[in-house]
C-alpha cells in the first residue's frame, strides 16, 4: 500500500496571510504519506524560489525533492513540486510542457517505492474550462507516448468546480477518481477542485481530506489524501 497526497500550498501563505513554510511541514509530517504532491510551490515573481527549500527539508523533512527546478532556487515546475520520502527510488522525472495562457504545467516521476514501480504527476490546470481540456488531452498524450506503461497516479488542483464534465470527463474516461471530498476554500471547504486520480490497475483503498487546526489555517486549499496498492 502506498500513500499519496495533494497540496495547494498558496506560495505558503496561511489563510491569516502569514507566510510560514514551517507550518506547511507540520501538516505535511501530518499526512505522512509517501509521494506528495504540491502546487504553487515556488514563489510567482523575481527568482521563483522555492517555499519549501533544501534547508526546511534537510532540517525538518522526511521527504527529498525532485529535480524539476529550471531556475538555481526553485524546485519545481510552474510551482509544481514532487515530494518523496528519502527512502524511495527515482527512476526518472520530467516536466511536461503544456499549452497555457497562465503559469501551468505538470512533473511526471518514475517511482519505484517498497518494490512497486508507481508513476506520478503532479499538476496545477488553468483557470480556463477550455485551457483545462486541452491541458487534460496533452498530459494525457504525455502518458501514451512514454515507452514504458505503469500504474500510474495523477494529482493536484484542477480548477474543475463541475461534478463531470470538463477535463474531469477527459480524465474519467481513463482514470478512476478518490472520492476525497472538497478542498477549497480551507476554512470551509465547497470545491472539490483537488483530486486524485488512479489508473486502473491500482485500486483505491482509503482515501480523504486532511482536516486538522494547522492545515485549516496553513494555506487556503487543504490537502487531500489517497492509499493505492495494485490491483
Amino acid at each position: 500500500m502506498i500513500k499519496v497526497a495533494s497540496y495547494n500550498i498558496r506560495k505558503g501563505v496561511g489563510t491569516d496571510r502569514i507566510r510560514s513554510p514551517e507550518r506547511i511541514l507540520a501538516v505535511l509530517h501530518e499526512i505522512d504519506a509517501d509521494v506528495i504532491a504540491l502546487q504553487e510551490a515556488d514563489r510567482r515573481f523575481g527568482r521563483r524560489a522555492a517555499i519549501l527549500g533544501p534547508d526546511h527539508l534537510s532540517d525538518h523533512g522526511s521527504w527529498k525533492a525532485l529535480p524539476f527546478g529550471a531556475r538555481p532556487l526553485s524546485s519545481g515546475w510552474h510551482g509544481n513540486v514532487l515530494l518523496v520520502r528519502r527512502d524511495v527510488q527515482v527512476v526518472d522525472c520530467e516536466a511536461i510542457h503544456l499549452p497555457t495562457l497562465e503559469p501551468r504545467g505538470a512533473v511526471m516521476a518514475d517511482l519505484r517505492i517498497r518494490g512497486q514501480a508507481l508513476r506520478v504527476v503532479g499538476m496545477h490546470l488553468d483557470l480556463s474550462g477550455l485551457m483545462r481540456r486541452r491541458q487534460a488531452d496533452a498530459i494525457l498524450a504525455h502518458l501514451d507516448a512514454s515507452t514504458q506503461q505503469l500504474p500510474t497516479v495523477m494529482m493536484g488542483d484542477l480548477n474543475e468546480w463541475t461534478r463531470s464534465s470538463g477535463c474531469l470527463k477527459d480524465f474519467g474516461a481513463r482514470f478512476h477518481f478518490a472520492t476525497t471530498g472538497p478542498s477549497f476554500h480551507a476554512r470551509r471547504p465547497v470545491g472539490r477542485l483537488d483530486r486524485i486520480m488512479a489508473s486502473p490497475d491500482l485500486a483505491i483503498t482509503d482515501c480523504g481530506v486532511h482536516v486538522s487546526h494547522a492545515s485549516r489555517w496553513a494555506s487556503d486549499h487543504l490537502p487531500i489524501w489517497a492509499k493505492v496498492e495494485t490491483a
